[in-house]
């Protein structure tokens, strides 16, 4: 059980930070700045794959791909006219991800857009999969993570409960909460919110810990349930608003 402070000093952090200057500076201003359902989507996929390490590096190169992109990442993709931009080479693109990797990730992300016309009917049918007791949110970070893994792709799309998820976490809290100011909410209609999660990462750990949610000493896939649960109790509609408490309660510190 969390205690009425904390439940409380977590509301109002929630509150005040969960504004549109939440983006400048984000990885999810990318979203905002296309148009159309499914450009939103792929746009906001392929910010997220590529948010890790310094913002003042990652920034540029989502920049980069929608420049290539003329602002249009879904068409670029699914056209195949990615593969002139990225060339399938062993130069670096960024960090961990040579030109060439990134070709790969494209063409696999191009043949789930050709088979199921956007990301949203590939969550959407990922979602409704009667063959697995987990929930919807649970059922499309793994649907994301095997559709890559299956076809050789690791480390981009990472699958849940073997590691912390963080990115498609990410992305599944920019996809689903709706009346948000930094959050679309294009999948509010068939995946519920109270199921999300609250993308981890060692810093959110730290915050957690120091703010007595978490008293685990490493984090891990069973941190990142046990945050949503401790977050259910202060936001019962809504566990992954205490993204934004616990990155006010950082500023604020």
């Amino acid at each position: 059980m969390i205690n009425n402070d904390t439940a409380n000093l977590l509301r109002e952090l929630a509150e005040r930070y969960e504004t549109s200057d939440f983006i400048n500076g984000d990885p999810s201003w990318f979203m905002h700045q296309v148009e159309g359902r499914e450009n939103q989507e792929a746009t906001a996929f392929v910010a997220s794959c590529i948010s890790y390490g310094s913002r003042k590096q990652f920034l540029p190169k989502i920049q980069q791909l929608l420049d290539f992109a003329n602002g249009d990442i879904y068409e670029w993709i699914k056209s195949g006219e990615y593969a002139h931009d990225i060339p399938s080479t062993k130069d670096c693109f960024y960090r961990l991800y040579d030109y060439e990797k990134m070709n790969s990730f494209f063409g696999i992300l191009r043949h789930l857009i050709i088979l199921y016309g956007s990301l949203g009917e590939f969550a959407h049918a990922a979602s409704s999969n009667q063959s697995s007791a987990d929930t919807d949110v649970v059922k499309v970070l793994d649907a994301f993570g095997s559709w890559f893994a299956d076809r050789g792709m690791k480390g981009i799309v990472p699958l849940p409960k073997s590691s912390l998820c963080k990115r498609p976490v990410m992305f599944m809290r920019w996809m689903v909460r709706d009346a948000s100011p930094v959050d679309l909410g294009l999948w509010a209609d068939f995946i519920d919110k109270r199921n999300l999660y609250i993308p981890m990462d060692t810093h959110v750990f730290q915050m957690s810990t120091r703010l007595g949610l978490l008293t685990q000493k490493t984090a891990t896939w069973k941190s990142v349930e046990l945050l949503r649960q401790i977050m259910l109790e202060v936001f019962p509609d809504d566990p992954s608003k205490g993204d934004f408490a616990l990155f006010g309660y950082d500023v604020d510190k």
